[in-house]
């Protein structure tokens, strides 16, 4: 079954059919009671579909070298679940692991289950322990983010090559100036432009409004009168349309175009993506606006300005100041001095025999 959310409609998602029922009471747990997004869902349901595609042949051994798309998770009951241990829980993280899974994504595959199995203890009341509890894989190593400088930014804004060059300059600007998710973006409607402000909708279907710069209101001026002009505009609210179909950008589509300009620019095949280019939004701003850290974590969405923190750690003008600012940093190179050779210091005869050894006088008594 295809686990896809449609961009036209995301707060919807799949309806979960290939999976066991108590894992489905427990999505719909997420979505009715704790009111997470149609993605945050989906992502807990493919982590979770995975685990049990695990554990199934475990149960099973003859199911063992089943392809897993035709494994029936839906037969698998309460009191199956019941029987999973802590065992069970780290031989899954151990097989997700050989299977090229880095730190962040066995965290966030733990974080599922532990979700599910928390539910399932306390809400749902259906197991007497959680087997998530007490595991720990420890602090993921931190990583700083990739973007771009503030020159490739502006070689990327240069070198557009398009058939809808308004769009795609119009799209990169947003995403160079507002720091917006790839989600974000592709949802965006008319309707959420006000004044000299954008209303996103972020994570968990959170609002917040972010100011355009004159640069975004300028693409924006150039855009909008192209696109009204489009013959075939079958989404009338949808901010980023295809020149073809009318119809509202994917988020697939959307990489496209961001990997076409960033090859266009000589910046292709270097690791950048439109998350990146989030990253590059941000930096950009605390690099060269002193924006503080709360403003930032506003602009960007985030839950915790621990999150925003990080972009405290790649200022590398303020670094290279600090470095530039040791009071050893105008010392230059400069040859030794002048060496006595070995024959001068094992025969004192010359430079006035300084190293000859001294002769000793005896006193006649």
């Amino acid at each position: 079954m295809s686990s896809y959310v449609d961009a036209l409609h995301p707060e919807r998602h799949a309806p979960y059919l290939d999976i066991p029922d108590d894992v489905v009471d427990y999505l719909h747990y997420l979505d009715f009671v704790k009111q997470r997004s149609a993605r945050t869902i989906n992502g807990y349901y493919l982590d979770l579909r995975g685990f049990f595609r695990f554990m199934l042949p475990v149960w099973q051994p003859g199911l063992a070298g089943t392809p897993v798309e035709k494994l029936d998770l839906a037969c698998i009951t309460t009191s199956q679940i019941a029987l999973i241990s802590k065992r069970d829980i780290f031989n899954y993280l151990d097989a997700v692991r050989g299977d090229g899974n880095g730190p962040k994504a066995r965290a966030r595959k733990l974080s599922a289950l532990r979700g599910f199995f928390k539910y399932m203890s306390t809400q749902a009341e259906k197991l007497k322990k959680d087997p998530t509890q007490d595991i720990s894989l420890g602090a993921a190593r931190k990583t700083l983010p990739k973007y771009l400088t503030r020159d490739e930014s502006i070689d990327l804004l240069k070198n557009i090559q398009s058939d809808f060059y308004e769009r795609d300059f119009c799209l990169l600007t947003l995403l160079l100036n507002c720091g917006m998710r790839l989600t974000e973006l592709i949802s965006i409607n008319l309707g959420d432009f006000r004044d000299d402000t954008i209303r996103i909708i972020g994570k968990g279907s959170k609002e917040r409004l972010v100011y355009l710069n004159a640069a975004c209101k300028d693409a924006l001026s150039h855009y909008l009168p192209v696109r009204a002009a489009l013959p075939n505009l079958a989404d009338s609210k949808a901010l980023l349309v295809s020149k073809k179909t009318g119809k509202r950008l994917s988020a697939r589509r959307v990489e496209q175009i961001v990997a076409r300009c960033l090859q266009s620019a000589g910046l292709g095949g270097m690791g950048y993506s439109p998350h990146k280019l989030r990253h590059t939004a941000a930096t950009l701003m605390y690099q060269y606006g002193n924006v503080d850290m709360l403003a930032l974590k506003e602009i960007l969405g985030h839950e915790n300005v621990s999150t925003t923190q990080i972009y405290t750690h790649i200022n590398q003008r303020q670094l290279q100041a600090a470095v530039d600012s040791s009071p050893l940093a105008k010392v230059r190179y400069h040859a030794p001095a002048a060496q006595n050779t070995p024959s001068q210091q094992d025969t004192g005869k010359k430079d006035g025999g300084a190293s000859a050894k001294p002769t000793k006088k005896y006193r006649k008594k």
